[in-house]
């Protein structure tokens, strides 16, 4: 069986990009994604407006994984073109690069270290560190793991911490959050001053507003799930950590390919280097990865980690609110 670094050498030979593969699939994408956003827009009939919407809102979360995948500099590097069009659209989802990439970064060197992990991802703390906050520290912690924070990702996660959080802390460093800002409700004027309200609301607030919860959902899920294991700060180790706090997200083949196969999670942050594309193929082929700790996408599964709130360490299990006070 293969532990440790041997895993990660193990994964070296998949972290090679083909890249008209890379191409094929990114433009192929973005084509289908503009396609949807037209048919969103266009307003002939409701009907197939809210079908595209959400064909839209769909897409977006797979362009979102290329996105992703190549700030990880797994896809497309050295490629003016990509930097042009990946720029751009980091701004439209409102994730530009910089700050995406500084706490996306953050959370692959940190992920679930306990009271380090936050930065980029959901806060995670210990029975006994919840119950010695003050009742005001519990609010704020409870709010931002809510189910209504998360499927409401474009407001909290995007609107907020992507843009306007990042500008009111240090406009300096993050000038392309205020771009993005900008870019984004540029766009919704504009259909709104051309195509009226009714296809500002479906064609350009329903696809982001959907795309961004099942993003910030997805993120959620991947490391906040009923098996998930952590460790301390000094305990704390990096395959442990990919193999055992990152689930893998069983999906139907469609939905696989609407998120970019980002379900694989405990292999990509064994190796962030592997592009979205390889990462079934791993899968099959090194055997240690077919036995993670899962969730899915059914209602019964996204209801149990939505009612994971904090770690306790005695009984190294995730706790709910019931029996966190028991």
């Amino acid at each position: 069986m293969l532990e440790g670094k041997q895993l990660i050498i193990a994964t070296r030979k998949y972290a090679k990009e083909d890249r008209a593969k890379s191409w094929k699939l990114t433009l192929s994408t973005l084509v289908l994604l503009l396609a949807a956003y037209s048919g969103a827009i266009v307003n002939v009939h409701i009907v197939p407006q809210l079908i595209c919407a959400t064909l839209a809102g769909l897409l977006t979360v797979r362009m979102f994984i290329i996105y992703h995948d190549y700030l990880h500099q797994t896809i497309l590097q050295n490629s003016k073109i990509a930097n042009i069009l990946f720029t751009l659209y980091g701004m439209y989802i409102l994730a530009p690069t910089s700050i995406w990439k500084r706490t996306h970064d953050y959370h692959h060197a940190h992920n679930s270290k306990l009271y380090t992990s936050s930065i980029g991802s959901f806060p995670l703390v210990t029975k006994k560190d919840f119950l010695a906050a003050s009742k005001q520290e519990q609010r704020i912690y409870l709010f931002i793991r809510h189910p209504f924070t998360i499927s409401f990702g474009y407001f909290f996660a995007f609107l907020w911490g992507m843009c306007l959080r990042s500008l009111i802390k240090g406009s300096g460093k993050h000038f392309d959050s205020f771009l993005a800002l900008l870019f984004h409700y540029s766009i919704g004027l504009t259909i709104l001053m051309l195509f009226g309200v009714q296809s500002f609301l479906i064609g350009f607030l329903l696809p982001s507003f959907l795309g961004s919860a099942i993003g910030a959902y997805l993120f959620y899920a991947q490391h906040n799930f009923p098996t998930a294991k952590y460790k301390s700060k000094e305990e704390w180790d990096y395959v442990y950590a990919a193999m055992y706090s990152s689930s893998y997200m069983k999906m139907n083949k469609v939905m696989h390919w609407f998120t970019g196969n980002i379900g694989y999670h405990h292999i990509h942050h064994i190796n962030s280097k592997i592009p979205f594309y390889k990462l079934p193929h791993v899968f099959s082929e090194i055997e240690e990865f077919q036995h993670p700790n899962t969730t899915s996408l059914l209602p019964v599964d996204i209801y149990k980690c939505f009612q994971v709130k904090v770690w306790d360490p005695e009984q190294s299990k995730m706790l709910g609110l019931k029996e966190l006070y028991n």
